[in-house]
């Protein structure tokens, strides 16, 4: 018998850790290929991580709510050494990369993280690996590009598993070093570093009366509000207002979703429509398609339009339409309607949460009218859909002026003032509502 790692798996740009939800299996117990062994979660999706390889899981490496990073192991399997032999060698580009284990879990071997670049040089990786401490290859990363030393690298006291510096640690103390923020996590050494930062203004105390109920929040509810709440501090919101005319897509979705859903296999619902107008506006404005770098403007070559979602749970999470402005309406309503309905079981795959350019909320989906999104950083936009409701309006004919009952609804943009100006906002909405308005009731789909 042969002892076998079970890392844990990449997972799409910019996710670098992960946290341990709940073990599926306990030592003892066989596991076949594919089986799930446990559910994992990020700051954007939780999914279960399958193991490549049959056996028995002989130990656990991380405790639930622990975090471990990309390329860790978080298992050992005892397998026989001819199915070890037998794998087959996994490419870069799949989620999962197994090897053997070893005599010791730990390692110093670099590991590729999507979005992160490896160390500058040679030396600063030598540098850092000649500490008695082990460092994560994200956390060695991080410090190469943020210019910090091994000497101060030992002095962050840790908050990971037996006082493992964690990718958070780091960036922390970048931000008390730089007198951007107070540190969540100070160093450990008696040396303080001498900054000039004032104290952060502390919350205000919250009374509580007698009967009143408190509710802890959830893993992703704080993630929402950290989330949140960093988007602000980030952009400076402004909003922009337009209502637009659907009375022409209502009566075509009124005509055709019969024969659609016949058809194609799926409901024809108004997001899959909202988010075709919305890509071929981004491509008339591709400025609003851009992500800021400290002054640098990062133009996105790809239209990859978010769709936040609602949970069960009362939560959101955001999966991602990838190279929208390229699908017709058919394979739109296809994508739309396979991730909103797998957002709800927890089944999105942790990749289809990353690389979004632009968000949109259906407030409406909700009765609301209207509504001031706060945007999904590192965008620069968010679009909010508010109710189609019938409501008088004045109508131009060659007769003259009507009042008539038409569909109407509010769109409402937020947007990211330091790059985006009133002009540029208020054009890209403008579009987007001609593109509705101006909806074909001949088209087919």
């Amino acid at each position: 018998m042969a002892k076998y790692n079970l890392l844990l798996p990449r997972m799409g740009e910019s996710v670098s850790e992960a946290t341990v939800v709940k073990w599926l299996k306990q030592p003892g117990d066989s596991i076949e290929i594919d089986d799930s062994v446990l559910d994992i979660a990020t700051d954007k999706v939780d999914s279960e991580v399958p193991s490549p390889i049959a056996g028995t899981l002989v130990e656990q490496l991380f405790k639930e709510n622990e975090i471990a990073q990309v390329g860790e192991a978080i298992a050992i399997l005892e397998v026989n050494e001819e199915d070890l032999e037998q794998e087959p060698e996994i490419p870069s580009k799949e989620p999962f990369v197994s090897k053997p284990a070893e005599d010791k879990v730990e390692t110093h071997t670099s590991i590729p993280i999507p979005g992160i670049d490896l160390l500058a040089n040679e030396s600063k990786e030598t540098i850092i690996d000649s500490s008695n401490r082990f460092y994560s290859p994200l956390v060695k990363n991080i410090a190469a590009e943020e210019g910090i030393s091994l000497e101060e690298l030992d002095k962050i006291k840790g908050s990971g598993l037996e006082g493992r510096v964690t990718k958070q640690d780091v960036l922390d103390f970048v931000a008390f070093k730089t007198g951007n923020t107070p540190p969540a996590t100070k160093p450990s050494s008696s040396e303080s570093i001498s900054t000039n930062t004032e104290p952060a203004p502390q919350a205000q105390p919250v009374s509580i009366s007698e009967g009143d109920e408190i509710i802890e929040m959830d893993r992703m509810r704080k993630l929402i509000a950290g989330h949140m709440l960093t988007s602000v501090q980030t952009s400076p919101h402004v909003c922009s207002f337009i209502e637009a005319d659907v009375t022409n897509i209502v009566h075509w979705r009124d005509r055709v979703k019969n024969a659609f859903e016949k058809q194609e296999g799926t409901k024809i619902t108004f997001t899959p429509i909202f988010i075709e107008a919305i890509a071929k506006a981004i491509r008339d404005y591709p400025m609003i398609n851009i992500s800021v770098n400290g002054s640098q403007i990062i133009k996105k070559r790809d239209i990859n339009i978010g769709m936040a979602t609602a949970l069960p749970s009362g939560n959101l999470i955001v999966p991602v339409i990838r190279n929208a402005d390229q699908l017709n309406l058919v394979g739109i309503t296809k994508v739309v309607n396979d991730m909103a309905a797998r957002a709800r079981i927890n089944k999105l795959k942790p990749d289809e949460t990353q690389g979004g350019t632009f968000t949109v909320t259906n407030v409406g989906s909700f009765g609301t009218v209207m509504g001031t999104p706060i945007i999904n950083q590192p965008q620069v936009a968010i679009l909010a859909l508010g109710a189609i409701i019938k409501k008088p309006a004045v109508l131009e004919t060659e007769q003259g002026d009507v009042i008539a009952i038409r569909q109407r609804m509010f769109l409402s943009l937020s947007y990211d003032h330091r790059v985006v100006d009133g002009a540029l906002g208020g054009k890209f909405l403008k579009r987007i509502a001609e593109y509705l308005e101006n909806w074909d009731v001949k088209r087919e789909s």
